[in-house]
């Protein structure tokens, strides 16, 4: 469909295969309600006790409502109230950190926060500079207080509005809303200057995780896990070479879904679980369109 091959993206991007949410009618939540229930199922939480479900995504099921209310509906989270956050790839990061400061309030106890993107709906397959990186994806994590000091313990988030027309969908929101033109003009799809984001992300993630690491008076020798958004291989390596951290203490699965936007972050976590143990410093980072970025430090408690 486009002039590249196997070999040019596996070594230009780090990407191997990707996952294709396929199905008539088939939406971001029916990613979300199966990765829910297992949630739910693997931490012994009903859903009415369920307080906040908070979705990061950028490919909601309508414009309205909420993917979140379809979330709670189909999950049976009758006592939650919900919405969406749009940051791009930053999505579960920024979201996050909005959980935790809801379950810090004293008011909630139990946070759904969930990634999740079906870019193959707004995805231009005859686009290289696009088609190539991004797969279908959900994760989820629960947000709960801290019994024992665990949790998150710091973060930077950053917004630089300068990206707007360098990683963008034109049409479809309120200012070119979809009419017969916008749709043959291919304007519904993601758009993306590759060698600026490229350049953006390198220098954004990397030094936004220097600047925390400094803040708190750490190295990278204090850091177990590098939880990096899966864009690109060549920027992870710079990110995690940047605080001299090897491979072997840095998240990587791109190779097996391809850049899920928000759901990156939470399908890392997932992957490795098994190799977590409690008191575990991790250190995530993301960078999304806009441009969005940030870098989280928490102390893994489960």
């Amino acid at each position: 469909m486009v002039d590249t091959n196997d070999e040019w993206i596996r070594t230009r991007t780090g990407i191997h295969e990707r996952r294709i949410l396929k199905g008539e009618g088939k939406g971001t939540s029916d990613m979300i309600v199966p990765t829910v229930n297992n949630l739910l199922n693997n931490t012994n939480v009903k859903p009415e006790e369920i307080d906040l479900v908070l979705v990061a995504t950028i490919t909601p099921d309508r414009m309205l409502p909420a993917t979140a209310m379809h979330v709670a509906k189909r999950c049976g989270l009758v006592n939650a109230f919900g919405y969406d956050l749009n940051a791009a790839c930053s999505g579960f990061l920024y979201g996050l950190e909005t959980a935790r400061r809801f379950v810090e309030s004293g008011a909630y106890k139990n946070v759904i926060l969930i990634g999740a993107d079906k870019m193959s709906s707004i995805i231009d397959y005859k686009d290289r500079n696009t088609c190539i990186i991004f797969g279908d994806g959900a994760g989820a994590a629960l947000i709960q207080p801290s019994q024992n000091g665990y949790g998150v313990q710091d973060s930077i988030l950053k917004a630089d509005g300068s990206g707007v027309e360098l990683l963008y969908q034109h049409a479809g929101g309120s200012a070119y809303p979809p009419n017969a033109d916008t749709v043959a003009n291919r304007e519904h799809f993601v758009y993306q200057d590759g060698k600026h984001v490229f350049k953006a992300a390198v220098q954004a993630m990397s030094g936004i995780c220097q600047e925390i690491l400094d803040r708190n008076g750490l190295t990278g020798d204090d850091i177990d896990w590098l939880v990096p958004h899966q864009a690109n291989i060549r920027i992870i390596d710079a990110t995690r070479e940047r605080m001299g951290l090897p491979r072997e203490k840095t998240m990587v699965n791109i190779h097996k879904y391809g850049n899920t936007t928000a759901g990156t972050l939470p399908l890392c976590l997932w992957e490795y679980k098994d190799q977590l143990k409690p008191g575990d410093r991790l250190l995530l980072t993301a960078f999304g369109g806009g441009f969005t970025w940030g870098a989280i430090i928490l102390t893994w408690g489960c």
